[in-house]
């Protein structure tokens, strides 16, 4: 470890720590956590379901702007923040966290705070955990001195369309033909809170929209027209069938889930249409593309048999792909990784790499240096109404991104490089 460590112009994370700049900075995130703390709830407060980021983005540039950060709202609606006046050359170091949540507060009493300290309401602790610690991190270099010995530039970015259908839009877009990501060389994305995983792995998944189409009719009198809404319910159940007489525990680990039916208007009417949405997870890419091709031919074969045995009225069925997420891995000798492990080392902090979906799914498809990690504290409930965040223990997360981030933006090499 300590070779690598010289590559950053330290002995030890111990004697980087040390240094004046980063030193303030750490004293500054256990002095300032109150305040913090009254950023997390107030972003939480500003809905930002995925499509609809435009309030939150908006109040992010402002803050940015008032640390004396160089801001832009890009086109996709993310927002981009320099600390420095001459970042718009040379190569970056990018730190990320997505603005948007799966539900969103309807009212500011939404988002509470319990008399323990834990906030309470939708998107607490995913994203706002990540975006209190973006917000936090640029404050706290604003405040200290400059870091010495840089060799590259650090980017903030909150970005758009982490969740849902958004399908990571915010970062693809980054990658755009001659598009930002282009002098970024490392990736560090927050995703919700906790010290206790580096997710170096990008789940790969796709999603899906089943959908069966018919003239519809009276529940009596047209009675043996083809009804989308039974269709739908043997396609799912076909495919569910299939796969789970095929999967034994086998690995590489998949999942599946249907999470949305819909279709009908009344309960005396045979439907016109029936959807339903799938998600298909898996550690390998190949296995998502296996699924895949079990769920079109469940489709097709129900449909088959729909119309065999229907008196009237065919059905017609399509499957439209509505997101995919590329899977990928960063190389266990990427100086990225190393760095991040040797910082836990010094703070002692056991973390373990695992596999997720998230925005580096992205960079670490196209072979970059990227991690996901948390932001401290602890939360649970995530993507539910009972979602909750403490901020107990967000300083040692905290600290942990900062010294990352000062290692990648001291590497005298390509910054997450391998050896």
């Amino acid at each position: 470890m300590p070779d690598v460590l010289e590559r950053a112009g330290v002995a030890s994370v111990g004697d980087l720590a040390e240094l004046r700049g980063i030193r303030e900075c750490l004293h500054w995130f256990t002095r300032e956590k109150q305040w913090i703390n009254e950023q997390h709830l107030h972003l939480c407060r500003i809905p930002a379901p995925t499509f609809l980021e435009t309030q939150r983005a908006e109040w992010f540039a402002a803050q940015f702007r008032a640390f004396g950060c160089q801001v832009e709202i890009d086109p996709a609606g993310n927002v981009i923040a320099f600390l420095e006046p001459d970042a718009g050359e040379g190569t970056l170091v990018a730190l990320t966290a997505h603005l948007d949540t799966v539900l969103a507060p309807r009212n500011r009493d939404d988002v509470t705070v319990g008399p323990d300290g834990r906030l309470h309401g939708p998107g607490v602790s995913d994203n706002g955990a990540g975006l209190a610690a973006l917000l936090a991190i640029a404050r706290a270099l604003q405040s200290s001195t400059r870091i010495e010995g840089r060799r590259r530039s650090l980017v903030l970015i909150a970005n758009v369309g982490e969740e849902g259908e958004g399908n990571l839009n915010g970062m693809r877009h980054l990658f755009r033909p001659a598009g930002l990501a282009s002098r970024i060389e490392a990736w560090v994305v927050l995703d919700g809170p906790a010290t206790d995983h580096i997710t170096g792995q990008a789940l790969a998944s796709q999603r899906f929209e089943l959908l069966f189409s018919g003239p519809g009719g009276h529940s009596w009198s047209d009675h043996g027209m083809g009804n989308p809404v039974h269709a739908i319910s043997r396609a799912i159940t076909l495919f569910l069938d299939q796969v789970n007489s095929g999967s034994n525990g086998a690995s590489p680990r998949c999942s599946y889930n249907f999470g949305l039916i819909e279709g009908g208007a009344s309960i005396n009417s045979i439907p016109v249409q029936a959807r339903a949405k799938l998600d298909l997870r898996s550690e390998c890419q190949v296995r998502v593309e296996e699924l895949a091709a079990q769920v079109r031919a469940a489709v097709e074969r129900v449909l088959e048999q729909e119309n065999e045995r229907a008196v009237g009225g065919r059905l017609t069925a399509k499957v439209r792909e509505i997101g995919s997420r590329p899977g990928g891995r960063l190389p266990e000798d990427s100086r990225l990784l190393k760095f991040v492990q040797a910082v836990d080392q010094h703070l002692g902090i056991r973390s373990h790499l695992d596999c997720s979906s998230t925005d580096a799914n992205i960079p670490l498809s196209l072979g970059l240096a990227a991690i996901s990690i948390g932001a401290g504290g602890q939360g649970g409930g995530a993507h539910t109404g009972q979602e909750w965040y403490s901020p107990e223990g967000r300083d040692l997360g905290l600290k942990r991104i900062l010294l990352t981030l000062a290692l990648l933006l001291r590497d005298a090499g390509d910054a997450g490089a391998d050896e």
